[in-house]
């Protein structure tokens, strides 16, 4: 591994899930006694990085107080999106501006994060800095999915992602990217996808194929199943 340090978005309204999410945030609801953000935390910290950053905003002062709780094995900082929420672009740019890293491995943690990720998470690292690229987005076949709503992202061919008419691949919550792609952009209200929209355009937008099984907390159904799994 290449990468010291690692983002994870925590600062959604997890509205998807109402009405549990009105008291909880989603990266504290649980599923087998284990908190989602400390599921991810643990594979971050199995991958070999040296730090974490983490945005809130919603409920925010309960994600900072459950970090503070936990003593972690690594180092966490927590940085607020401030008045008003900054979205996924937003938010990133934001933690980034809180480093001076080059490379980011950025999660998002209403993914079900396990050990089982550790292997192809390496690998697609090893591709990221030996093509020398500026980002790569983990991506699974829609057939993969507990989740069967999602009607997918993107195509992969030859490990570059495109639109097409029938889109078999879903993002999963997992990317690197490079600083520079934010060089035109201030920390405001944006989506990340808008970065991946003019990547696509420039056929630069890269993917990794990831072969586990893809669980997600997508809303109130899928997280009742998941829990009595």
């Amino acid at each position: 591994m290449q990468i010291n340090s690692a983002l994870i978005l925590c600062a959604g309204l997890g509205k998807r899930l109402n009405p549990i999410t009105l008291k909880t945030p989603k990266p504290l609801l649980l599923i087998n006694n284990k908190t989602i953000l400390e599921k991810c935390i643990y594979l971050i910290i199995n991958l070999g990085i040296k730090k974490i950053y983490l945005n809130t905003f919603y409920l925010g002062e309960q994600i900072s107080n459950f970090i503070k709780s936990k003593n972690f094995p690594i180092n966490i900082q927590v940085i607020n999106d401030g008045k008003d929420i900054l979205n996924t672009g937003g938010g990133i740019l934001n933690m980034i501006n809180n480093s001076s890293d080059n490379d980011y491995l950025i999660f998002n943690p209403d993914t079900l994060w396990s050990e089982n990720y550790i292997n192809e998470i390496k690998n697609m690292c090893n591709l990221y800095f030996s093509n020398e690229l500026s980002n790569i987005l983990l991506t699974v076949k829609k057939e993969l999915s507990f989740d069967k709503s999602f009607k997918g992202d993107f195509q992969l061919r030859n490990n570059l992602l495109e639109k097409a008419n029938e889109n078999n691949f879903i993002y999963i919550g997992c990317q690197i990217l490079n600083r520079n792609l934010f060089k035109d952009f201030k920390v405001e209200n944006f989506s990340i996808s808008e970065i991946w929209n003019e990547l696509l355009k420039k056929n630069e937008l890269n993917g990794y194929e990831s072969f586990n099984k893809f669980f997600h907390l997508t809303n109130l159904e899928t997280f009742k199943k998941l829990r009595d799994l």
